[in-house]
């Protein structure tokens, strides 16, 4: 088996493009042409078909590709004991996929870890999108991802933090004095935000308990939340913990714990599976990792209020 043949499946099968498949491999896309045209006469099948602007895999392609992928990253691994990846020289740009707690919570943290040891180094961040997102890691569009929700596939995964819920209010609110129960939680309006990847694992605890919240208000982001909450409006919105211990120095807020059960929530660093440049990848991989395990995050910039005007 000739290895190039090799890098050029594994290349197109993550890629689904034959053009995609050239740029990664730094050749033209005829001769990536040709090499499929190789391999389907050595393995006597097409391999790919092309479905619109993909190239997607036939069933045997679906069988080889995992130990074609693996072979060729213990391939690589080798050579990068030899010709091991320099980040501190790296122009290398890498990108993460993160939700918007994510990118203003960690990502400041996560950038200085990498700048520190690779100051040549660029980060694009991406919206994360669940839907997408094991497409994304099998293909290599993203290197790594940030999520608190399980996702279909088999992508290395290590847990960051356990993140708890907890309820916020105006210090003015009916509920603020404590203790909040389940019986005034379920009854009073509730503000919430609809992308919040946390809000499923909370309305399954609602669900079970035979009490689904129906609210009130539904923004788009986090730092809506700080502002309509302070104002006179009795709403209440279920947050993550880290990010109500933020907004309560900032903010004329305060935080009463859940009035029923709710196990944390998990958020995870996730890896792609594709095969190429696996030194730079597994260096970029273990320095997130280092710098977020256990990071609480840093959410009190979120709706940050100005402060008054000396003069004023």
């Amino acid at each position: 088996m000739d290895l190039n043949l090799l890098r050029t499946f594994v290349a197109v099968y993550e890629s689904r493009s034959l053009t995609a498949a050239a740029v990664r491999l730094y050749v033209t896309q005829p001769a990536v042409s040709q090499a499929l045209t190789r391999m389907r006469r050595q393995w006597d099948d097409p391999l790919f078909h092309r479905a619109g602007r993909s190239m997607e895999p036939t069933a045997a392609a679906h069988a080889i590709y995992p130990a074609f992928r693996d072979a060729l990253m213990t391939i690589d691994r080798a050579l990068d004991a030899v010709h091991s990846f320099n980040p501190a020289s790296s122009d290398r740009r890498f990108t993460v996929a993160m939700s918007e707690l994510g990118e203003i919570g960690y990502f400041p943290a996560l950038f200085a870890a990498v700048r520190a040891a690779a100051p040549g180094i660029g980060i694009d961040v991406i919206s994360l999108d669940l839907e997408q997102l094991p497409d994304w890691l099998t293909r290599g569009t993203v290197d790594l991802a940030v999520t608190s929700l399980p996702i279909s596939g088999a992508f290395e995964h290590q847990v960051l933090k356990s993140e708890r819920y907890a309820v916020l209010m105006g210090e003015d609110h009916p509920l603020a004095a404590p203790p909040l129960t389940l019986e005034d939680y379920l009854k009073t309006d509730h503000a919430v935000v609809a992308g919040d990847s946390g809000r499923p694992a909370l309305d399954a605890a609602l669900r079970r308990l035979g009490a689904p919240v129906h609210p009130a208000v539904s923004v788009r982001h986090f730092a809506s939340l700080p502002p309509l909450l302070s104002a006179p409006n009795h709403l209440i919105a279920t947050v993550p913990a880290s990010i109500a211990r933020g907004w309560a120095e900032t903010w004329p807020v305060v935080l009463r714990d859940l009035p029923f059960e709710l196990p944390g929530v998990e958020i995870s660093l996730l890896k792609r599976t594709t095969s190429q440049h696996t030194a730079a990848l597994d260096w970029f991989h273990g320095t997130v990792l280092h710098a977020l395990r256990g990071d609480p995050g840093e959410f009190s910039s979120i709706g940050a209020r100005k402060p008054l005007d000396s003069r004023s």
